[in-house]
């Protein structure tokens, strides 16, 4: 009885229906499981994602950035540099003639105020030596091509009202912007080559390290980063003639006008043209549209200003650009004058100065002495854009330096031009010659491809010869400033006899080649050249943010006593070593910096101390508080 009534007990429980309860937990049961699986499933290696192509496209990225800023900054410069010759040009032709000075200005002195304005471009850049590298370590490489291409625009806006107070300052303003220009613009380009093989050559260890790479390891990108530059850059000629052939070609007097005074030209002549007629206008433009010209070539100066700003990309890490900075002022203000005992510069400095006399000559000389005076200004404008073009086209050669010696670019644009100065020595055509236009525009073109390989190969040499970062604004500011001191001479000798010219472009050519090949013969032998010791970033610790151990901000100046007292030993002066010993040991200042291994150790021991240190004063504060 008891056995059945069990039974019966337990065959009711089995057909009653479970409780709402129970479902609940069964179901609640169910999705935790699910939901383990599924949290298991999104935190476990994921089958679709390649970690390998994720940083492959995330460096292909890189390289197109790094592009990008190429291409950004050469447009800017073009432009800025379209801006500012058209507008110094065009401004130049208006205030010669006598006519417009004398209606629209009256006693205003518009020709004194032009010498001062051409003073002030010409003669300011010789202190340039003194504030550029400041002014970029300061700013950054690229804010200084910003606030310079500011400069530029402001002299622009100037020529809305031109007065001795409004044109002198401004002119004396880019004067001042020349050189910082310059050098940022060198020490950019050579800097986005770099980037772009550290982001090409990704995986290599001493990239991945931030460690010295290997020498000659940037050559070819630089090759083909400057040699691009420098063919956007060169439009600029072109397109600085728009305004004049556009807007003031019209208003022009033809040759028989403006040359009916002029006896001889080329290399018998004393000045520029002397005997050329002061009146080279037929009618006085509007002054309307003297106003939209300045307005267009306004626009353009805000654009190059926009694309710096926001397509150039930085040209070194925020982290690098607190230790350029953290030297000390003192010791970038000394560094420029320390590089140029360096026998490598000093034995460049010749060709510096040259590759500023042969490009403001192909301007003032070629174009006006012996173009000008033969077929009149209508055609000055034809003369500039094939000089121009020459110079666009033929800065591709300097892409052969891939395959061919680096000597072959400066060499061969020195044998060009050695030609051509033998040449306008002994040619004098006769004025009022339009029969000519053949030669003059064929020697404009052999011109540009000098200067086409003069400039793409100093810059070139530099960057392969300087492959360190943290020297990259020194040495293109020497250079740029060496070719200040060449505009300098170009505005002195305005009123030398041509001849006289021609002569000392000849032997400053002539020099030029001569140290250059001393400059190989000396590398080829080995011998040493001295560098001064770029001091290591010294870091005031303020705050947490020098005091953490694993701090990407880290330098070198947290060591031991025993290495401090051995770097004041080396820190004299400076070092002397030679190329070939530098390569393999690694003694250059790049290896010295933070992230050699000897600072690394350095750093180390620092920290060590540091922790040793905390642990002495909390044992004796539990001493103190024992007793």
């Amino acid at each position: 009885m008891a056995a059945s009534d069990t039974e019966a007990l337990f065959s009711e429980a089995e057909e009653r229906p479970a409780r709402p309860n129970d479902v609940n937990e069964l179901q609640n049961v169910d999705q935790e499981g699910n939901l383990m699986g599924q949290m298991e499933e999104f935190l476990g290696p994921q089958a679709e994602y390649d970690e390998e192509e994720e940083e492959r496209k995330y460096y292909r990225r890189k390289r197109l950035g790094v592009i990008k800023n190429v291409l950004a900054a050469s447009v800017g410069g073009m432009i800025v540099y379209s801006v500012y010759m058209g507008l110094l040009q065009m401004q130049l032709i208006l205030h010669y003639d006598v006519t417009y000075r004398e209606v629209k200005y009256s006693n205003l002195g518009l020709e004194n105020i032009d010498r001062k304005m051409l003073m002030g471009i010409n003669v300011t850049p010789i202190i340039a030596l003194l504030y550029t590298p400041v002014l970029i370590r300061f700013l950054g490489t690229k804010w200084m091509m910003f606030l310079a291409s500011g400069i530029y625009a402001l002299f622009v806006s100037t020529n809305y009202w031109e007065r001795y107070y409004t044109l002198v300052p401004s002119a004396v303003a880019i004067g001042v912007a020349i050189v910082p220009l310059w050098a940022s613009m060198g020490n950019y380009i050579t800097r986005m080559a770099q980037q772009y093989y550290e982001y090409v050559n990704y995986k290599e260890e001493h990239v991945q390290e931030q460690k010295k790479p290997p020498k000659g390891a940037f050559q070819s990108y630089v090759i083909v980063f400057q040699s691009i530059f420098y063919i956007i850059f060169h439009l600029s000629f072109v397109f600085a003639e728009f305004p004049m052939r556009i807007f003031l070609h019209g208003s022009l007097h033809e040759y028989s006008h403006v040359l009916a005074n002029v006896q001889h030209c080329g290399a018998q002549i004393s000045g520029v043209i002397p005997g050329f007629n002061t009146t080279v206008l037929t009618r006085l433009p509007r002054s309307m549209l003297l106003i939209k010209v300045e307005s267009v070539l306004m626009g353009f100066a805000f654009l190059s200003m926009l694309i710096f700003l926001l397509l150039c990309g930085a040209a070194y890490r925020p982290t690098e650009e607190i230790d350029l900075r953290s030297i000390g002022w003192g010791n970038i203000f000394q560094l420029p004058f320390k590089h140029l005992r360096d026998y490598r510069l000093r034995l460049l400095c010749p060709f510096f100065i040259y590759s500023g006399l042969e490009m403001f000559f192909a301007i003032s000389g070629l174009s006006l002495s012996y173009g000008v005076c033969v077929l009149g200004l209508k055609k000055l404008w034809l003369l500039v854009v094939v000089y121009g073009l020459s110079c666009s086209i033929f800065s591709s050669l300097s892409l052969s330096l891939l395959r061919l010696p680096r000597w072959v670019a400066l060499l061969g644009g020195g044998a060009v031009h050695f030609v051509l100065l033998i040449v306008l020595l002994c040619w004098s055509p006769e004025p009022r010659s339009p029969q000519l236009e053949g030669p003059l525009l064929v020697l404009s073109i052999l011109w540009g491809l000098g200067t086409a390989l003069n400039k793409t190969g100093l810059s070139i040499l530099l960057g392969m010869l300087y492959e360190d970062k943290e020297r990259l604004d020194f040495i293109y500011t020497i250079y740029h400033w060496w070719q200040a001191i060449a505009i300098f001479i170009v505005y002195l000798w305005s009123r030398l006899p041509m001849r006289a010219k021609l002569s000392i472009l000849l032997g400053t050519l002539l020099l030029a080649c001569y140290c250059y090949l001393e400059i190989e013969r000396r590398l080829a032998q080995r011998v040493p050249f001295r560098l001064p010791r770029i001091p290591r970033p010294r870091h005031k610790v303020k705050g947490y943010r020098y005091l953490e151990e694993d701090n990407s901000d880290e330098s070198g100046s947290e060591k031991s006593e025993g290495d401090e007292e051995e770097e004041g030993h080396e820190e004299q002066e400076v070092e002397e070593f030679g190329a070939e010993r530098r390569e393999d040991q690694g003694q250059d200042s790049g290896s010295q910096g933070s992230d050699s291994p000897r600072s690394r150790m350095g750093r180390a021991r620092g920290r060590q101390r540091r922790r040793e240190d905390a642990h002495g004063e909390m044992g004796e504060g539990q001493k103190h508080k024992g007793m």
